[in-house]
């Protein structure tokens, strides 16, 4: 048996050429990128569990002493696959979505004294508010549109200083519930809804402070290429949310740096496939 396996695995070697290596490696690639799209989700779950129920019956529609549940699984087997669409049609969504923004991938955030001088002022904002524990959210608009997001709250136009965020998100102001978005450097709208995760990440996250702030932190990094900055009312710990995940526990002291990182591209050399990764990273982290 073992002398038929290496002839076996000699003769596919012998047969292979370059074209069949790129052919592995492209599967091998749609495979990579499906599977960390879906890393951390529900989604995941789901496949585990679609993955093994096709094994099983893969299985046991082998044996010869089962014809009759062979031939069910026969004529089934093509509904259930198109089954795998609706299942994971928020999946399929959020992928689509992305591929839509791959031209504002490709160009640069506008990164202006200006807006290293908004970065400090929440930096500043978030401090006090984290250390009053009076929870807040701010949102930073980058490429994507946030005007959908910003017509359900209260449209201010206002300078961003660290006094309007803290009078914002005092806890007996009727503004300080719901999300503040930073857009053209200004504070566009404060009191604003944000669409909640639907992801499950937060469903894995054992901590009682991540409430429906972080759900919409998280949900807004998964429908745009916000970034979100959440203050927890509970402990003043402060999160990230960006490209469909949550960093949770930011230092207060590297808050700038992380911010400044992501208004601050990479030079227009970037490689393709370092684009590619950013592009797809983190849907459902």
């Amino acid at each position: 048996m073992t002398n038929n396996f290496w002839n076996y695995f000699l003769f596919i070697f012998q047969r292979a050429n370059w074209l069949s290596v790129f052919d592995i490696l492209l599967v091998a690639t749609i495979v990579f990128f499906v599977l960390y799209l879906l890393r951390d989700t529900k989604a995941l779950v789901l496949l585990r569990g679609v993955l093994f129920l096709i094994l099983v019956i893969s299985l046991l529609s082998s044996l010869r002493v089962l014809p009759a549940f062979s031939w069910v699984i026969t004529n089934t087997l093509p509904t259930l696959l198109l089954a795998i669409p609706v299942i994971f049609a928020p999946e399929i969504r959020r992928v689509l979505e992305r591929l839509g923004r791959t031209g504002s991938i490709f160009s640069q955030d506008q990164f202006t004294t200006e807006m290293e001088k908004n970065i400090q002022v929440v930096v500043q904002a978030s401090r006090r508010i984290a250390e009053r524990k009076y929870g807040g959210l701010i949102i930073f608009s980058r490429l994507d549109s946030l005007q959908a997001y910003v017509e359900t709250g209260v449209q201010l136009k206002a300078t961003v200083s660290p006094e309007t965020l803290i009078q914002i998100f005092y806890p007996k102001t009727p503004l300080h519930d719901g999300a503040v978005i930073i857009s053209d450097n200004v504070i566009t709208a404060a009191s604003c809804v944000l669409p909640l995760s639907a992801s499950g990440v937060l469903e894995l996250s054992p901590e009682r402070s991540m409430g429906l702030r972080h759900r919409a932190a998280l949900g807004i990094a998964e429908e745009s290429d916000a970034i979100a900055v959440v203050i927890s009312e509970e402990t003043g710990i402060v999160s990230l949310a960006y490209d469909g995940k949550l960093d949770k526990y930011v230092p207060l002291d590297e808050l700038q740096g992380k911010l400044n990182g992501f208004f601050q591209h990479e030079p227009v050399q970037k490689s393709l496939l370092s684009r590619l990764s950013t592009l797809f990273q983190g849907t459902l982290e």
